[in-house]
Formats: structure tokens, C-alpha cells, sequence
């Protein structure tokens, strides 16, 4: 599988959805479990839920299998599990305060990004996607 392709279409199917503050990370040199972190803010428990509906719909085409979701009961942290990619699907306050870009945040993925998908959802948190690792898309 092209992880560059899959990682396209994911950011695809969040900028469909008006995903803000969108970060790509490659997770390669911490664990074999998966490649890719994306991490994206929704402004609501509806927003982050049509977040996961989209990266599932794409999911399914692109990949032909149905991903695994967890979260999508309150909407507040949702998780789309793809494989290759883990897609964190978080409301501003509790993106802020589990920080996950420290956790994953090592090697940043240089993606072309929408304007409004660069935006942070919050004032205050950090945006833009603007180191390489080689994986340009």
C-alpha cells in the first residue's frame, strides 16, 4: 500500500469536512504498529463525528475495508484507525490539553494543506505543518 496516497486521501476527506489545524506526523521511529499520526481539530461533537464519517467513507474506497472508530459515542476525542494511519479526531480544549503532537509531534510530515486546515481551532496552540521527512505529498 502507498502510505503517501492513503495520507492524501485522509486530508482530503478532512479539508471535505472544514478539519482545522491538521498535523501529519511520521511515527515510523517510534513503532511498527503505524506509520502515520494525523491529528485534526472540530469545532463540535457533530463536527468531529462528520470528521470520522468522511476518513471512514474515504477509508473504504480507498482501502476497501471498513476502519476500525472509537470515540464516536460523545464526540469529543474520536480515533479512526486505518492500519497504516491512526486519524485523532479532537474538539479544541481536549486536543490542548492531551497535547498528542508532543507525544508524536518527533518528525513532522510536510503535506499541502488547505489555508483554513492550517488554522488552529484554538488560540494559543501552534499551527502549521512546515518540517520534512522526506515524504512530500
Amino acid at each position: 500500500m502507498d502510505i503517501s496516497k492513503l495520507q492524501r486521501a485522509v486530508i482530503d476527506a478532512l479539508e471535505d469536512v472544514k478539519a482545522q489545524d491538521i498535523k501529519v506526523f511520521n511515527t515510523t521511529h517510534l513503532t511498527s504498529l503505524f506509520d502515520r499520526v494525523i491529528i485534526a481539530s472540530g469545532t463540535s461533537n457533530r463536527q468531529t463525528r462528520a470528521l470520522a464519517a468522511s476518513v471512514s467513507e474515504s477509508a473504504r474506497e480507498f482501502l476497501k475495508m471498513k476502519p476500525t472508530i472509537e470515540g464516536e459515542d460523545t464526540g469529543e476525542w474520536v480515533v479512526v484507525d486505518l492500519g497504516d494511519i491512526v486519524v485523532h479526531l479532537m474538539q479544541p480544549a481536549i486536543r490542548q490539553y492531551y497535547n498528542l503532537e508532543e507525544i508524536w509531534g518527533g518528525k513532522p510530515v510536510r503535506v499541502k494543506l488547505l489555508p483554513q486546515s492550517t488554522s488552529p481551532a484554538l488560540s494559543g496552540t501552534v499551527s502549521g505543518v512546515t518540517y520534512d521527512d522526506g515524504d512530500e505529498v
